[in-house]
């Protein structure tokens, strides 16, 4: 009976999941850009583009954003984004759009762990702003929070569950 007991215990453990171990699953910082358009005519969609990081407030020192594991720069038709595993103080960004133009925004720091910025599309260049209301700031701790909330629900029907038994089985 108690070789019964301790198997029907371990047997819930069997069955979790013993996924790989990734040293690179920690929080990176990221950069969010959403596009409002001041250029006349049909709406311009991003075919390619690149971040330049800088020390230097005018960046005379820029170099590019190094593709990296999860480390990059990426864009979309309507929007782009990078994660890195650091920024430096300055950046600008240089994009490729459906009207043929390459445009190299301003120079803009980073706002944030998450950052989220409005770029205009304007004739000639780009404008960088930081967004001021910004709700993936708040993600990680959401998850964090849901996830804790899981585990204790988890703790519960586990707790709930071997009480039931051993009190089933002494009723016995």
């Amino acid at each position: 009976m108690k070789k019964f007991l301790f198997l029907l215990l371990i047997f819930p453990f069997i069955w979790l999941p013993l996924g790989a171990v990734s040293a690179d699953t920690g929080p990176k910082p990221g950069m969010e850009f959403e596009f409002s358009q001041e250029v006349a005519g049909d709406p311009l969609a991003v075919l390619d583009g690149v971040q330049y990081e800088c020390s230097q407030p005018d960046c005379s020192d820029a170099s590019l954003l190094e593709e990296a594991g999860p480390q990059g720069f990426r864009c979309y038709e309507t929007s782009c984004s990078s994660v890195a595993y650091g920024y430096s103080d300055y950046h600008y960004i240089e994009l490729t759009f459906s009207d043929g133009k390459t445009r190299q925004s301003n120079i803009f720091k980073t706002a944030g762990f998450n950052s989220s910025y409005k770029v205009t599309i304007r004739e000639g260049d780009l404008l960088v702003e930081p967004r001021l209301l910004n709700l993936n700031a708040t993600r990680p701790y959401l998850v964090f929070l849901f996830s804790c909330l899981c585990c204790l629900g988890f703790l519960g029907i586990v707790a709930l569950g071997v009480f039931l038994l051993v009190r089933f089985l002494r009723k016995k």
